[in-house]
């Protein structure tokens, strides 16, 4: 489980391509100090496993439906990356609980500087509207932001200089892809919605 707060803005070092896999190499001394086999980092918000780490580096395989639902499959050697380690129980909650697994892919297609800040819009892939709501809370490339304005085809948000500065969303144009994640508890609360209703025989909404 993570929270969405990036901790280090790493670096892709290799890729690998293994068949409809991919093994990845990464750059991130902050997530790798007293990292071990199988732990988990978020690479763009998506929840990876440690497989090899040294000297500030580490590796993590990729799986086929991995790279259909993210956009990490787009990244190269030299691609920067946010990076986050799962939260600590017992720890503060800084963000929103984020799991690391993408719901899909929007692609940014306004960027709009103010004073202080940046407005960003963000078009939604089909189906994932609904569980995008003004002022709740989404995971943009692993990053935990909360919803300007929600529409049917896309939401904006607002990023403060920290924001800006610390994350690859500093640095992402217009046309370039953003893994999404949307609140779980939402998706939770409309399984659980429509079971009830299946099982009392009311037709679903």
């Amino acid at each position: 489980m993570f929270t969405g707060i990036v901790e280090e803005l790493g670096e892709v070092v290799a890729v690998e391509q293994l068949g409809d896999s991919s093994r990845f190499r990464l750059r991130g001394p902050i997530v790798t100090e007293g990292a071990k086999h199988g732990d988990s980092i978020a690479v763009n918000g998506v929840c990876l496993t440690v497989v090899e780490h040294a000297d500030g580096e580490f590796t993590a395989d990729v799986m086929a439906e991995t790279l259909n639902r993210s956009s990490l499959g787009a990244l190269a050697p030299g691609s920067r990356v946010n990076l986050e380690r799962p939260m600590a129980l017992g720890g503060r909650l800084g963000g929103h609980l984020v799991q690391g697994h993408v719901d899909g892919t929007g692609t940014i297609t306004e960027r709009t500087p103010g004073e202080h800040w940046e407005i960003v819009k963000i078009a939604l892939p089909d189906g994932l509207a609904r569980y995008v709501v003004e002022k709740g809370s989404i995971t943009v490339d692993g990053v935990s932001l909360t919803v300007v304005d929600a529409a049917d085809d896309h939401f904006t948000v607002s990023l403060i200089p920290t924001t800006l500065d610390l994350t690859t969303l500093g640095i992402k144009k217009p046309g370039d892809p953003v893994n999404l994640e949307v609140d779980v508890l939402a998706k939770y609360v409309e399984r659980l919605l429509g079971h009830s209703s299946r099982t009392s025989g009311e037709p679903l909404a």
